[in-house]
């Protein structure tokens, strides 16, 4: 189902015409790449499509990944699905640290003790680091 532009967000939408222009593409292409997945533009209430600035993000992965890096249609397909995956990944790590530093921060935890979770939770380096920085900006014990 296409998605239709929310009215008056403030976001700006360009026609097919536009973006052909301004990537150097022929309007078949983005056609084809709309109809196999690649990008899906919103719609006006008589069916042209809009595309925003994220499609236009979108669709500048698309030419590098095929004009730059050879990629084919469907290797572009399975990059960017792992990239959505990935996103949604980093939104639901950032959502667990961040439940995990209220947890800690309420608890009076040590560091020791953030240390021992977060090897429990095989956690990255990088956020055992974001971890105990913000247990010592807020006063979190040294044990």
């Amino acid at each position: 189902m296409p998605r239709r532009p929310p009215k008056e967000t403030g976001k700006r939408y360009y026609m097919i015409s536009a973006v052909s222009q301004r990537y150097d593409l022929h309007p078949q292409t983005l056609r084809l790449y709309e109809k196999d997945g690649l990008l899906r533009p919103s719609r006006t209430e008589g069916n042209t499509r809009l595309y925003s600035d994220e499609d236009l993000e979108r669709l500048e992965v698309i030419l590098n990944l095929t004009r730059t890096l050879g990629v084919n249609l469907a290797g572009v397909e399975v990059v960017l699905n792992m990239r959505d995956k990935m996103g949604r990944m980093q939104m639901e790590m950032n959502s667990f640290l961040n439940f995990l530093m209220e947890h800690i921060e309420q608890s009076g935890a040590s560091k020791s003790e953030v240390k021992k979770a977060a090897a429990l939770a095989r956690l990255p380096p990088k956020s055992v680091r974001v971890l105990l920085d913000r247990l010592e900006r807020s006063g979190g014990s040294e044990e």
